[in-house]
């Protein structure tokens, strides 16, 4: 896949972001800008020069019976915006979630390991007292 990027020092008028925003104005209003302006423009909209996205999916739903439709959007891709504090907070909380859940299951899953070893070797720790995971393992 290529992207081309626009070229910042090409006139913004002939990149085709700008000329369908000026299509959609009055002629004498789309005329008024000036260079500098139209440069404004195009970084206001946001012009980046093609999809950046690994999937960008956009399909759009009509119903029968619903004079309207609906439209869909799925992207996938790597975030390139300037995370905020609350955003950095949010993921470094979720990462410490993420540790203590995988580090909680690897410990039962080792507590679950060291309990069947002890009922295999017929140890008992407390007498008449059994948890049945031995019984329902070695059914």
């Amino acid at each position: 896949m290529t992207v081309t990027v626009a070229n910042p020092t090409e006139h913004p008028g002939d990149d085709p972001a700008i000329q369908r925003l000026l299509k959609r104005m009055p002629a004498n209003i789309a005329s008024s800008f000036s260079t500098e302006q139209l440069f404004g423009l195009r970084e206001a909209i946001g012009v980046r020069g093609g999809r950046l996205h690994s999937v960008d999916i956009r399909p759009t739903l009509k119903f029968p019976f619903i004079p309207w439709s609906f439209y869909l959007v799925f992207l996938v891709g790597r975030n390139r915006r300037a995370i905020s504090q609350q955003e950095q907070y949010m993921a470094a909380l979720l990462l410490l979630a993420f540790a203590i859940s995988f580090v909680l299951g690897l410990s039962l899953m080792g507590l679950l390991v060291v309990y069947l070893l002890k009922s295999a070797l017929g140890i008992d720790l407390f007498d008449g007292y059994s948890l049945g995971i031995w019984d329902w393992f070695k059914d």
